[in-house]
């Protein structure tokens, strides 16, 4: 069994690329219910393991960071999710809790359906619309004030009268059944995409970069609360709140009620679920909030979800079908993706033709065949899985599965890195799977921010030919371009009536051109995130580039000097090695440099490197068996360099301390060639790094070394992002939540519950002139 350091590591990166397909791509790469069950299991780790808590935790968090095709929206009052029960007993334990905490024997409750489609918030200042944005991740979200706009349901203008001066109101944006089913035969009749479900079309509907396109899917809209309320009063009471909103125009469902103690709410969870396949939308649980304003400020908040309100999900809806085939997905990372192939089947009203298989190891451990009889459970009601196999109908003579040895869309080898559950494409950039989403991500707003190079035109650049990996973007030219463009046009059918009577836009070309132009100067954070490193996200990308300052110190490294930067384990630094040690990698570096790439932000190595680099650190990065950091320490003090300890026979690690069983365990490691060969490298990359070190008082400290700061609500001089970058640069270390540790708090305009918690904790505040001020003094 892995360590709890490990499994939370392992639960953390999941849970993170889970958000991100869900919340950003629209494509889940998980039922929900096994994402609750991870969360949960992550949740219950981290309460066991409190000294292995992080603020970067999927636990800390509601969802992931919006996409850059909309504008961002900082919400006035966060968007939080709610905790999820799935048994009675988990009921229970809410009601109990919140029963000891209020003495009450039987509280108050509303009670709603869980609508399964996109959360939103809408903004209405003097009654009318001004704005609305997605969820996001709970405090930012994406404008789609333009799309909303289109969805009858939701006023423009509030009715009747009394309501406050500026009121946000949250709901749901989904797609109804009926609409839904009219919508796809009209699509199939027509010849065109049909949608997989209600939920994935109610979200891929609302994030249309057109309107017109929203405008002509069927939306509708229910409201089940509020956010940030100024300048006027609501009911005391969320069910009233609920009535008074429906009098101002918004819909509210039918089936929202009030009732009393455990035996309402589950009365209420009962009568909803026997009516589930009746009702005219999807949902996947009902809600239970308590009813008293007063009574839930009173109960308060835990990180990620409110102590008053519980989500009761329904079980996931099975159905048997036969497995006809296992074909393979290739990712962006290479990940070969194993996805049954299905007789259709219908499932929670969804035709499923194809469903998840997790991967290899899944496969053998449900022993999966093909032409079985299996269980397909679409859980949480969105992404269908394999859960189980009936053996009983199965061919006595059908074969057991195994990985196809050659990629099917390159052909390139498929390759099983060891101690992963999953298998790659060794055809890395030369795979044209891998090479779009590379692109995608490479060219994305957060990376090398090559703005107008949308999905389309990637799309195009690479099937027509003009791009072959990431660097062949900066050899394009405005001919290149409006050629793509034409013969992108021609093959799809839609050149513009323009365009045939010999009318070329040229505008678009030339701003794109002028795009990668810009984006060619970057720092080093945005170049290595822009690479797609597995793992490495945006903190990682951070840390690295502000521990080792270079490029060339970063690509040169072994991967065991890479867990010298906090919070770089042994399987994100083994993924950078491993990386940086393919040549086709290393060779589109060397092109992203010939072609004019500058990093502009490159500075030595971080003089606190030093203190971790020594011979017995480095043994115990190395993870040699058994061997810890007292008996590396015993080998440094026995050893002057790698060199010799490579050399040495096996009875002189016995002489300088090992027990019989360590000395042996090493010298079988270093047998194996590539062990002592990284060893070797190793030790000559970390004294390299030592020379190249600044003395410990070549730098000055930073002005705010050590200190920790929050930043909240919106600032006019500049945005967020940018205040934060300014802080880390003088030392800081910014956060995202407010503790007794916080030194001090930044709050700008709207400031919300961060703002508040500081006050209650102590924690000094400054208002968005004394950061100027402070900034403007170390200019």
């Amino acid at each position: 069994m892995p360590s709890p350091a490990a499994r939370i590591d392992e639960l953390r990166r999941t849970l993170d690329d889970a958000n991100y397909r869900y919340y950003v791509l629209d494509d889940p790469s998980m039922p929900d219910a096994e994402y609750d069950r991870l969360l949960r299991e992550l949740e219950a780790l981290e309460a066991e393991h409190p000294e292995l808590a992080s603020e970067d935790s999927p636990t800390q968090r509601v969802g992931i960071a919006p996409t850059g095709a909309f504008a961002e929206v900082r919400h006035a009052m966060p968007m939080l999710s709610l905790g999820n029960a799935f048994e009675d007993e988990e009921v229970a334990d809410f009601v109990r809790r919140i029963g000891q905490a209020l003495d009450e024997n039987e509280p108050v409750f509303s009670v709603e359906p869980k609508l399964d489609g996109l959360a939103i918030s809408l903004r209405y200042e003097g009654g009318r619309f001004v704005q609305g944005a997605t969820r996001g991740d709970g405090a930012t979200g994406e404008d789609v004030t333009a799309n909303l706009r289109t969805v009858k349901a939701v006023p423009l203008h509030l009715r009747g009268e009394g309501w406050p001066r500026v009121l946000e109101v949250r709901g749901e944006v989904y797609m109804p059944l009926a609409a839904f089913k009219r919508y796809n035969e009209r699509a199939l009749a027509d010849g065109g995409k049909v949608l997989a479900n209600p939920r994935n079309g109610a979200a891929g509907s609302l994030r249309q970069l057109d309107p017109r396109m929203t405008a002509q899917r069927p939306l509708a809209f229910y409201a089940y609360g509020v956010g940030a309320v100024e300048g006027g009063e609501l009911p005391q009471t969320h069910s009233a709140t609920l009535a008074r909103l429906r009098e101002w125009g918004f819909p509210v469902s039918g089936e929202s009620d009030v009732v009393r103690g455990l035996d309402g709410l589950l009365g209420y969870y009962r009568r909803i679920g026997k009516r589930r396949d009746s009702l005219p939308f999807d949902i996947d649980g009902v809600v239970y909030k308590i009813d008293d304003y007063a009574e839930q400020e009173q109960l308060g908040f835990v990180s990620r979800a409110p102590r008053w309100a519980l989500a009761h999900k329904f079980p996931a809806q099975e159905q048997s079908t036969v497995l006809e085939g296992i074909d393979i997905q290739i990712g962006r990372t290479g990940a070969a993706t194993p996805v049954a192939r299905l007789k259709p089947v219908q499932v929670a009203g969804v035709t499923v033709t194809n469903a998840t298989l997790h991967n290899a190891d899944q496969i053998a451990r449900l022993d999966v065949r093909v032409g079985d009889t299996v269980i397909v459970r679409r859980a949480g009601d969105v992404i269908p899985e394999v859960v189980r196999v009936m053996p009983e109908y199965r061919d006595p003579h059908a074969p057991e599965w195994s990985m196809p040895t050659a990629c099917p869309v390159c052909g390139s080898e498929i390759v099983r890195e060891e101690g992963e559950a999953v298998w790659r494409c060794s055809g890395e950039l030369s795979c044209p799977a891998q090479r779009k989403e590379a692109i995608r991500h490479f060219v994305s707003r957060r990376a090398m921010d090559v703005e107008g190079m949308g999905e389309r035109f990637v799309e195009a650049l690479v099937d027509l030919g003009f791009v072959e990996s990431v660097a062949d973007i900066f050899r394009l030219t405005l001919e290149d371009l409006l050629e793509m463009k034409r013969r992108a046009d021609d093959r799809d059918g839609t050149t513009p009536e323009t365009v045939k009577a010999g009318k070329v836009a040229t505008k678009w070309a030339e701003n794109l051109v002028d795009a990668i132009e810009q984006s060619r100067r970057t720092t080093l954070e945005r170049f290595l995130f822009a690479l797609g490193i597995q793992h490495v996200g945006e903190s990682t990308a951070k840390a690295l580039a502000q521990w080792f300052g270079s490029l060339d110190i970063v690509r040169r490294l072994p991967w065991p000097l890479f867990k010298h930067v906090p919070d770089i384990g042994g399987e994100v630094a083994r993924a950078l090695g491993h990386f940086f040690d393919q040549a086709g990698n290393q060779q589109v570096i060397d092109d992203l440099l010939e072609r004019g790439v500058v990093i502009e932000d490159e500075h030595p190595p971080s003089p606190r490197l030093r203190e971790g680099l020594d011979l017995a650190s480095l043994l115990v990065d190395l993870e040699i068996p058994k061997v810890t950091r007292i008996r590396a320490e015993q080998l440094a003090a026995a050893f002057p360099d790698a060199a010799a300890v490579i050399d040495a026979p096996e009875h002189n690690f016995v002489t300088a301390g090992l027990p019989a069983d360590t000395a042996s365990a090493l010298a079988t490691w270093l047998e194996v060639e590539a062990n002592s060969r990284l060893l070797s490298a190793s030790f000559e990359a970390m004294q390299a790094l030592l020379a190249a070190l600044p003395a410990e008082d070549a730098i000055a400290a930073g002005p705010l070394d050590g200190k920790t700061v929050v930043l909240t609500g919106t600032l006019s001089s500049m945005t967020r992002d940018e205040a934060k970058a300014r802080l880390e640069a003088l030392g800081a270390k910014a956060t995202g939540s407010v503790s007794k540790k916080t030194d001090f708090v930044v709050a700008g305009e709207a400031a919300g519950s961060k703002l508040a918690k500081a006050e209650s904790l102590g924690v000094e505040v400054w208002d968005e002139a004394r950061l100027q001020a402070l900034l403007a003094d170390h200019e």
